[in-house]
């Protein structure tokens, strides 16, 4: 083997992307090397980095693997690609942006064959609804909401409904949702329209709105699973009202560590094994609402950052793919 050419999307300064080059040695011992086919966008995280808001205290718990570059940029960042080994087997990496790169093999997890290229991207976005149901605990018969209908309250109401009879709604301020929800085997309303006294609530919108519809539809000492990411934005959270006379539970949960009822018998690779496992349902290519080029990659996270238009999960395929 030798040293090949690769290509990088970097953020080279907030709000503005390009395509480096850069050369791959050869593996070395317990090392892969592998050609992208595909990685997806997670258009919430992906754009706060894009636009430089991460904040100052998060720079480091924020990094990513294989991560290049520090925040605000210039940064190679990014964490969903599926390619392929020299060896030719199919694998998913927490990989930033790069139709080829080197990493150790035990950094790789095997695709399994019910799932396609193009769904496996969904493996980063999948480990956080995981690390979330882990983290909430739903119970039988739990009547549970998640607001905000994104990739990733998207995929958590998935599985919140699969646990046995519980009733779940996903409530998101867009109408086109329903379509969703519905491919997904959950119900779907609008904030107004949503069910209330929640036995659970997940919240994903990313939103101050969001969360105050969350506080609003949670019963007498529910939990309020907050698992959006707000960047360096600074969030109102309504305290008066049903929050205080409601005992509620407002519970954070983020993925960087695996749920603590989880933790002492899982491991982050056995999350993400599970994570592609469980993507073997074609109902999660619902999830995936657009596509373009590696090439032209700067300008797709441009627009996605600037103006999302109700996208979920882009996808970005690469030259190599077979």
């Amino acid at each position: 083997m030798r040293n090949v050419p690769a290509r990088a999307f970097w953020v080279v300064r907030p709000g503005e992307g390009e395509i480096r080059g850069e050369t791959i040695e050869n593996p070395g011992p317990g090392d892969a090397r592998v050609t992208a086919v595909a990685s997806g966008i997670s258009r919430g995280t992906e754009s706060l980095v894009f636009r430089g808001a991460v904040p100052d205290d998060q720079v480091d718990i924020m990094r990513c693997p294989f991560q290049a570059g520090d925040f605000p940029a210039p940064v190679k960042y990014g964490y969903a690609v599926v390619g392929r080994t020299d060896a030719g087997d199919r694998v998913f990496c927490l990989h930033p942006h790069q139709d080829r790169f080197c990493v150790p093999a035990a950094a790789l997890a095997p695709v399994p064959d019910a799932v396609p290229d193009r769904r496996a991207v969904l493996a980063a976005n999948m480990e956080t609804a995981i690390n979330a149901l882990w983290d909430a605990g739903p119970r039988l018969g739990d009547r549970i909401a998640v607001v905000g209908g994104g990739t990733v309250g998207c995929l958590a109401a998935a599985l919140a409904a699969r646990h046995p009879a519980t009733a779940v709604q996903l409530v998101d301020i867009d109408p086109a949702r329903a379509d969703t929800a519905a491919a997904l085997g959950v119900d779907f309303a609008l904030p107004g329209d949503a069910r209330a006294d929640a036995d659970l609530v997940i919240h994903a919108s990313g939103s101050a709105d969001g969360l105050a519809t969350s506080l609003r539809l949670a019963g007498f000492e529910a939990t309020v699973l907050e698992i959006s990411w707000y960047g360096a934005g600074s969030v109102p959270v309504p305290l008066g009202g049903n929050f205080h006379s409601g005992r509620l539970i407002l519970k954070s949960s983020q993925v960087g560590s695996v749920a603590a009822a989880r933790r002492s018998r899982r491991s982050h690779r056995d999350r993400l094994v599970l994570a592609l496992e469980l993507l073997g349902d074609p109902a999660f290519d619902v999830l995936l609402t657009g596509e373009s080029r590696f090439e032209d990659l700067p300008a797709t996270m441009a627009r996605l950052a600037a103006e999302p238009s109700g996208a979920l999960c882009h996808v970005v395929t690469y030259d190599s793919e077979e």
